[in-house]
């Protein structure tokens, strides 16, 4: 059974930091692209950062870069977004997401969280 689990949402003032974890189980994850997104009250949801299983990075987010950072331990299973100078339009429940895709780059299924609330209010 694979399981997504995140930690290290909580309330911030507008300026601070958080490091966000996601910890995979149940699947391999070296193999797997990991991403961050969000939603947030009444709005869709949006894909924040990508690390993916041959170590590109992508943010997805024009307001989020040099602000984020995604990062990875496939020792540990676990994906990361470190968020500084955060903002109150940061506010949203971070999710975390796990695609596998074949050899050829064909998409085969993917994996969800349950997600961790970010608030980001003085």
């Amino acid at each position: 059974q694979v399981q997504l689990v995140e930690s290290g949402g909580g309330l911030v003032h507008p300026g601070g930091s958080l490091n966000l974890s996601c910890e995979a189980s149940g699947l391999i994850f070296r193999i797997h692209d990991m991403s961050w997104y969000r939603q947030a009250p009444g709005k869709e949801r949006e894909l924040v950062a990508t690390y993916t299983s041959t170590g590109a990075v992508v943010y997805h987010i024009d307001s989020v870069k040099g602000r984020f950072t995604i990062s990875r331990d496939d020792a540990k299973n676990t994906v990361y977004l470190q968020m500084n100078s955060l903002k109150p339009g940061d506010t949203a429940v971070y999710i975390c997401n796990a695609e596998e895709y074949s050899p050829a780059g064909t998409f085969r299924r993917d994996y969800w969280g349950q997600g961790t609330q970010v608030t980001v209010s003085s």
